[in-house]
């Protein structure tokens, strides 16, 4: 599909057979499915941009219906041969057409200036307009997959530019000391200029250049600059910086980007064991993980949450105060606040008969102690990109808020990471931690990350958990789908990992919950967490209701 005659089958006329329909079918499809990265359909939030509107399905099938037209044009400018076979198989198969109101939109979005912008504000103007049935190749547009998708790649592919651009910048100090021995230092300062490329979709790339001079990058990182360009049209100023902010020879901190390398996973990081199902063994010291706190971002998001749900939080407020139970009075104390009448006329009675006077004649208050200990592990998956992200961070500012009242122990540490050489939590609240503004800082700065591989998470806050004297403990998770790695860390394998790290979890006396968005849960969560130990929530907008009073009920 990418050749420039569109590799194009058949004649002009009708399509000879149903197994050369079915061919050119399939290689529509196909191509349309490349047209999407080689065009820009992605390099906006879809997620987000969609979910603006009443009916976000209703949103997603018109944008893609009308993103359809833009990309057929650049089809035929670019692939006319293959554009032909699109307009044979809609000859053929699609008996729909396009409204009569849709003339001006579709010619606007024929236009060689046409952006994926412009089917978006296409879409604001025609959203109250009839859908036509999809066009045959068009298939079926999921925005939060691809979004999480690409926040994944960008993660992964920011990180391996940054380390190719320190090995770049090493290699020419190494080479430029051999031939010019007095050369100052360089300042390794990277930036990018535009020249103009008729074969790319925007018809320009960019040259690397490094103090001013440009660079021919090796073909793996010329690679990996095109990929990037695809995603965002560009490569932001902050991919330009080499790893470790500049690679200078008499730094010997570790930076954590070098595992991409192999040049080292362990030091510095936590050392755990992985369950194999298969094999009915543990792989020894097999996962790294490490301890990041989140970074603390400026913006209202806390404030703007306490006021989106003021009368809410109000509510829980109340509900959470009458958990903690009123103060008893203790009788017949030998120290005490106040003196027990009652007490005190026995006492009395007795020393007139002869009797010794008993000591025990004051009274105290006793204060009741709930005594929990709550670990929230927060899925930070780049599947939670989006309005999953949004009422995460909004449920755990409820939830703050009406703890603050309750006064149980709790932390707060979300998960995310790339294989098993790194694992990460992301510290927004420790056990001695107070609900400062820090933390509040901290929740507005949680972010989607990388994949979901939960059983080394488990191990290590149970961990923590350990290390706190309580009655009770409790590990809440909210999460929005299933156990899920780079290296093949899914379907049964992470589902068994993660079960056997509950089960460790509880004979240490710790009492795992998930609370979940996922529609698929009901196919492994009983499996890993018992039949009754979590609940699905079935709106992601009802996720900031429904977590605090799931908490009030397993706390009672």
């Amino acid at each position: 599909a990418t050749a420039r005659d569109g590799g194009s089958t058949g004649n002009a006329g009708a399509i000879s057979s149903a197994r050369e329909r079915n061919f050119v079918l399939y290689k529509a499809m196909l191509a349309h499915l490349w047209a999407q990265t080689r065009y820009g359909t992605f390099r906006t939030g879809l997620t987000q941009a969609l979910a603006t509107y009443a009916d976000p399905q209703r949103a997603v099938n018109l944008f893609h219906g009308l993103e359809t037209i833009r990309l057929d044009a650049c089809i035929e400018r670019d692939l006319p041969g293959l554009y032909r076979d699109l307009q044979r198989l809609r000859a053929e198969l699609d008996t729909a057409d396009y409204p009569d109101t849709w003339r001006e939109t579709i010619s606007t979005l024929r236009q060689t200036s046409a952006t994926v912008d412009t089917t978006l504000a296409a879409l604001h103007a025609l959203y109250d307009s009839p859908i036509p049935a999809p066009v045959c190749y068009q298939g079926t547009l999921f925005p939060e997959r691809t979004d999480a998708a690409i926040g994944v790649r960008l993660a992964r592919e920011k990180d391996q530019f940054r380390t190719a651009l320190a090995r770049i910048l090493e290699e020419k100090e190494q080479r430029d000391a051999v031939t010019l021995k007095e050369m100052a230092p360089l300042d390794g300062r990277f930036n990018l200029s535009q020249v103009p490329d008729p074969d790319q979709p925007d018809n320009f790339t960019f040259d690397l250049n490094l103090d001013g001079q440009r660079l021919t990058p090796p073909a793996d990182v010329r690679s990996l600059m095109d990929s990037i360009i695809q995603d965002l049209g560009e490569i932001p100023d902050d991919y330009l910086v080499a790893a470790g902010g500049g690679h200078r020879k008499e730094n010997t901190e570790k930076n954590p980007d070098d595992v991409w390398n192999g040049t080292y996973h362990e030091e510095g990081a936590h050392i755990y064991h992985e369950w194999d199902h298969r094999r009915q063994h543990y792989r020894k010291h097999w996962c790294a993980l490490r301890e990041i706190d989140v970074h603390p971002l400026d913006d209202p998001f806390v404030a703007r949450t306490r006021q989106k749900y003021a009368p809410l939080i109000a509510q829980l407020r109340k509900s959470f105060e009458a958990l903690r139970g009123d103060d008893k009075l203790l009788k017949r104390q030998k120290n005490g606040d106040n003196i027990d009448f009652d007490a005190l006329v026995e006492a009395y009675a007795d020393m007139q008969h002869g009797m010794e006077m008993s000591e025990r004649l004051l009274t105290k208050l006793h204060k009741h102690e709930r005594d929990i200990a709550v670990m929230f592990m927060v899925d930070m998956s780049g599947s939670t990109k989006g309005w999953i992200n949004d009422a995460e961070r909004e449920s755990l500012v409820l939830l703050c808020e009406a703890l603050e009242v309750l006064g149980d122990r709790y932390a707060i540490y979300g998960f995310s990471g790339i294989t098993r050489k790194r694992c990460e939590l992301y510290r927004v609240k420790r056990f001695d931690e107070p609900y400062s503004n820090l933390v509040r800082a901290r929740i507005t700065g949680i972010k989607p990350q990388d994949y979901t591989r939960m059983g080394v998470a488990i191990r290590h806050l149970s961990k923590l958990l350990n290390a706190v004297e309580a009655r009770t403990k409790l590990l809440i998770t909210l999460s929005d789908g299933k156990p899920d790695d780079y290296d093949g860390y899914r379907g049964d394998y992470g589902i068994e990992d993660t079960r056997q790290a509950l089960i460790e979890a509880k004979r240490d006396g710790i009492h795992p919950f998930c609370i979940t968005i996922d529609s698929e849960a009901r196919d492994y969560l009983p499996h890993m967490y018992g039949a009754v130990n979590w609940t699905l929530i079935d709106d992601v907008k009802k996720l900031p209701l429904k977590v605090s009073d799931i908490y009030r009920r397993l706390t009672t």
